[in-house]
């Protein structure tokens, strides 16, 4: 399984509608300390609304919710 230590936290994008979206944590990931090798594990995933993209933080880091995005005029919200 995973036995190297930690150094980041994996993250996805999950959208919550069609203005906001929020990171929720997948995993972990190990990055060697060339920089050359990076070594993810995910352990969930998001369903619905999950584009595939992963990003890294440093452990101990949470990455900020996105701001929302403008709504066009006459567009109902959800």
């Amino acid at each position: 399984m995973f036995e190297k230590p930690k150094t980041h936290d994996a993250y996805a994008l999950r959208k919550e509608n069609r203005s906001q979206s929020r990171y929720i944590e997948i995993g972990h990931a190990h990055i060697d300390q060339s920089g050359q090798i990076h070594h993810i594990f995910l352990d969930r995933l998001p369903i619905g609304g999950f584009t595939g993209h992963v990003f890294l933080s440093p452990v101990g880091v949470k990455m900020p919710d996105p701001a929302p995005q403008p709504e066009r005029p006459g567009q109902d919200p959800d």
